[in-house]
């Protein structure tokens, strides 16, 4: 996971305005949200591992699930997960034909891999991208 540093970490939206002008950029509400915090994903690469920018937000005048909710933005990271190829071979109680048949989703390998350098330049577009829709 790589930190970076922006002017948007600290400002609050209304999270509607939020979704509105973030999804038509390609970035969607993660699943790892509560009632409380959540992220906006955008996924940079799927080659040899998921690459994601990874925008958080918490809100700040009452439940995510409430309309017209505010949140504030954290600061934004890069974060990577490594994906074991091929069959999920684990051999846990549930693991059996049916549940393959039903979740086909394996869990990662590496939950937090080190994130390559080269997606520093896309991060720092995207970043820049953010700051021009939502600073304006």
């Amino acid at each position: 996971m790589l930190a970076l540093p922006t002017r948007i970490e600290g400002q609050q939206f209304k999270l509607k305005y939020l979704e509105d002008e973030l999804k038509p950029l390609g970035y969607s509400i993660g699943g790892n949200w509560d009632y409380d915090h959540g992220y906006f994903d955008y996924k940079i690469d799927q080659q040899d591992q998921y690459i994601f920018l990874r925008l958080p937000f918490k809100a700040v005048d009452g439940d995510l699930d409430q309309r017209g909710v505010s949140v504030e933005l954290g600061q934004p990271f890069l974060l990577a997960h490594e994906y074991q190829s091929g069959i999920d071979n684990d051999d846990t109680p549930g693991s059996g034909v049916l549940v393959s048949s039903v979740n086909q989703f394996q869990a990662p390998t590496n939950k937090d891999a080190e994130v390559p350098s080269k997606y520093m330049s896309v991060a720092q577009n995207l970043i820049s991208e953010l700051e021009l829709t939502l600073l304006h």
